[in-house]
């Protein structure tokens, strides 16, 4: 029987192949209380289960084959980070010794504790680590349970009647297989090799979740987010993924088959095609220079920039270093390290790095009240939470000015509202200088600019001009606060609309005021990497794009075709419409 099944578009492309299931993989836990003579032991046996899976992460870690993508590399040191996370370590011995839970329940206690802040987390990215910190807890159960074999079993095999058994990296089969899974930590995906699976369908997951960013970084087609996907397809089902839609189609038809083998050919040679682009400079028909510039969380993600032919780093979100570390936030070495490696690896090119964007929301600091977290998208977060803890706040502005003497350095500062907010920066970037003057340590230049995320900031623009070198409309936030939109309630998510004609006057404003004065803007939020809204930006006066770098060669293609003489009043047209989405996509 044939049957669709919709989720979130996260990797573009058309994969088609035979489903390989992958058994949801919880494990069963023991409840049950113990002696209080028990207690060392439960805690001996927990951490020598987490001292073994931190050894076998970081092995993984250690021989990832030289041409695997950073992403995979970045989001093992994620999980190893995760591992270790004090509020987790605490949380758990705190139920052994406290409430004399075994060991297994007191870890899975101490999860729900935690997924829960994380529930509450308004940065997606964030909030999707979640995943993250139940595969480590998994993997920690599974060694005390003793079943420490993690490859993913499929739910048959083939359906040849031979037993079941695991999908061996040896395998080698004529026919393409596409992955169904409830979810996938990255450890399960380093399982298998790159070239077997052509395309991936979960249940659970988000846009910036783990497999979305490895999907992406490996340009393979996937949906996430297909809820009951693993429950519906049947082992060895044929699945077509529309990477593109968000659909996933099980069993189709003979004709439906040829009609998407045929879009999947198309799409390889306009990959192809694509590829070609990476030299070229991004100038449109009427010779209007466009700045492409890349999106990147790990110093690592520097080579994936410089691939796609982006001539930049326009966002480089520094909240990685801070993920889980809750009592040992990085110090100023730490940091350092690592904005030089990004500086250095985009070999001479401007690096943006935007300062922590984190908060009472996160994870970090549980000194706040309970009433603190109630609405985490207006709590104290990014600047707000840098200016409530400045001695914070001081050793990140080090290590980035530190870091702008090994080549070009841009600071940006989020969330931004308040004219006080701005001055109160300046004078701690100012003082962050003179401490560095007093220890003699070398630093560079920086130029200084600001997000245009809260309508506030985009109202009192020509304000904001006056203190900072450049702006970067980030418009995931722009959106959702013009709007009233929480991004994270799918109840309301069909409402989250880039081209709302308020959103479309924000960002247009901003980017005429900025050229009116001489100053560089950019848009570093989703908008910028939709091909689709790249002739309007254009057309509203844009020359300055950064994204993910798998979607820069599309853009790239977007600008050489256009003619920004002719999209001027075509834009203005759009921008003066009830309907933009109808003028712009139709």
């Amino acid at each position: 029987m044939s049957f669709s099944i919709h989720g979130l578009a996260v990797a573009r492309g058309i994969a088609i192949g035979r489903a390989v299931l992958v058994a949801s993989s919880r494990v069963d836990v023991a409840h049950y209380f113990i002696d209080a003579k028990q207690v060392d032991e439960e805690i001996q046996r927990l951490g020598l289960a987490r001292d073994a899976v931190k050894a076998e992460l970081q092995e993984l870690h250690d021989t990832l084959p030289k041409d695997s993508p950073p992403e995979l590399s970045a989001i093992l040191e994620v999980h190893l980070m995760l591992l270790q996370d004090e509020m987790l370590a605490d949380g758990v011995t705190h139920w052994i010794k406290d409430r004399l839970y075994n060991a297994e329940w007191a870890l899975t206690s101490q999860l729900d504790v935690v997924a829960r802040q994380f529930d509450e987390m308004d940065d997606a990215y964030l909030r999707e680590r979640k995943g993250d910190l139940e595969q480590v807890v998994e993997r920690v159960l599974r060694h005390m349970k003793g079943d420490v074999h993690m490859t993913p079993m499929p739910a048959q095999r083939r359906q040849t009647g031979a037993r079941q058994q695991d999908l061996l990296l040896e395998d080698q089969m004529d026919v393409p297989l596409v992955l169904v899974a409830h979810d996938l930590s990255p450890a399960d995906m380093l399982q298998f090799k790159q070239s077997v699976f052509t395309g991936f369908v979960t249940d659970v997951g988000g846009k910036t979740s783990h497999t979305a960013i490895v999907a992406r970084s490996l340009d393979i087609p996937a949906v996430v987010g297909a809820r009951t996907a693993s429950q519906l397809v049947r082992q060895d089902d044929w699945i077509i993924i529309d990477g593109d839609a968000g659909v996933v189609l099980v069993n189709p038809s003979p004709i439906i088959l040829a009609e998407y083998g045929f879009k999947q050919r198309q799409a390889e040679v306009e990959r192809e095609r694509l590829s070609r682009l990476r030299h070229t400079p991004a100038v449109t028909l009427d010779g209007q220079k466009v700045e492409l510039l890349s999106n990147i969380e790990m110093p690592e993600d520097a080579a994936s920039a410089l691939s796609v032919g982006s001539v930049g780093v326009g966002l480089f979100r520094s909240e990685f270093l801070f993920m889980g570390r809750v009592d040992n936030l990085p110090d100023e070495e730490e940091q350092y390290l690592a904005y030089r490696k990004a500086v250095e690896g985009m070999k001479g090119l401007p690096v943006t790095i935007r300062t922590v964007d984190i908060g009472a929301d996160k994870p970090l600091d549980r000194s706040h009240k309970e009433e603190d977290h109630l609405n985490p998208a207006l709590g104290l977060r990014a600047i707000r939470w840098s200016l409530a803890d400045p001695d914070m706040f001081l050793t990140q502005l080090r290590a980035i000015l530190r870091a702008a003497a090994h080549g070009q350095v841009h600071l940006l500062i989020p969330m931004l509202a308040h004219v006080q907010e701005i001055k109160q920066t300046l004078v701690l970037l100012e003082k962050a200088r003179h401490q560095l003057d007093v220890r003699g340590d070398r630093y560079g230049p920086l130029k200084i600019g600001a997000m245009i995320e809260i309508p506030a900031a985009a109202l009192m623009v020509k304000t904001f001009l006056r203190y900072f070198d450049f702006l970067s409309i980030g418009t995931n936030d722009l959106i959702q606060y013009t709007l009233a939109i929480d991004r994270a309630d799918e109840s309301v998510a069909h409402l989250y609309d880039p081209l709302h004609p308020a959103v479309l006057r924000l960002v247009a404003d901003t980017i005429a005021e900025s050229n009116a004065q001489g100053k560089s803007v950019c848009v570093c939020g989703e908008m910028a990497g939709d091909p689709t809204l790249t002739r309007l930006l254009l057309g509203l006066g844009l020359r300055s794009f950064s994204m993910h770098p798998t979607q820069v060669l599309a853009v790239k293609q977007e600008v050489l075709r256009a003619d920004v003489k002719r999209l001027e009043p075509w834009a203005q047209g759009v921008l003066a419409s009830d309907n933009p989405a109808e003028a712009v996509l139709h």
